[in-house]
């Protein structure tokens, strides 16, 4: 699947090793930077998603969407990204997302104005639940920032693993460098993070914004 990540936030926060990893399937291992896991709460705008060979379709290829993720190493020790759910406003994208790639895709009223000056996002759950989880922010993105370790870390991740019925798989995420910003959090009203079994996050959260990046999904490759 090609698609483009648009109009990011990237929040994130510090979490004790062991609250995310008794989440994870087997052969996922939560990683560690500067002693903790780290959650990320990601709302952006997906755009231009088709398939190889095939015209994006306007609306259906276009939709704001929020991610909950953290960071781990698969059984062979390769870094990647695992969701623990992943809002949007498409039911055939969602519904797409759940069948042929197992990601724990979830419905829900969405919108997102982004301008220079400010991103603002607004989500609330519908299906399957629990039903009005939420996310509304808004961000006022920065100067760009040369990423340092703490960057790489969070953003820099080329695999994405789901867990299927027969076991744990990994597709390919490949796109280039973040262009990444500073950013500058007026405003957030969340629950989707503990909607998705974590404790609630406390502190002030990381903040980068980027205008985003092209990305090419491969196919899933079964690992265990």
């Amino acid at each position: 699947m090609f698609q483009h990540w648009r109009h990011l936030t990237f929040l994130h926060w510090r979490y004790p090793v062991e609250a995310v990893q008794a989440l994870l399937p087997p052969g996922l291992t939560a990683q560690e930077f500067d002693g903790s896991a780290w959650i990320g709460l990601v709302p952006f705008l997906m755009d231009r998603v088709r398939a190889p060979f095939v015209p994006p379709v306007p609306w259906l290829s276009r939709f704001p969407e929020t991610n909950v993720r953290t960071y781990v190493s698969g059984p062979d020790g390769s870094q990647g990204i695992w969701f623990f759910s992943l809002d949007a406003a498409r039911m055939p994208a969602v519904l797409a997302g759940r069948s042929a790639y197992r990601l724990p895709y979830l419905w829900a009223r969405m919108a997102l104005r982004h301008g220079p000056g400010e991103y603002r996002y607004r989500s609330s759950r519908r299906w399957p639940g629990p039903r009005g989880a939420r996310c509304d922010a808004t961000v006022v993105p920065g100067d760009p920032v040369e990423p340092g370790e703490l960057e790489y870390f969070l953003t820099y991740r080329f695999r994405l693993y789901a867990a299927m019925r027969r076991g744990l798989v990994v597709a390919e995420a490949g796109h280039g460098p973040w262009p990444l910003r500073t950013g500058r959090l007026v405003h957030l009203d969340e629950n989707v993070v503990e909607a998705a079994g974590l404790p609630k996050p406390e502190g002030e959260p990381l903040v980068h914004t980027s205008p985003g990046v092209g990305v090419r999904i491969g196919p899933w490759r079964r690992l265990l």
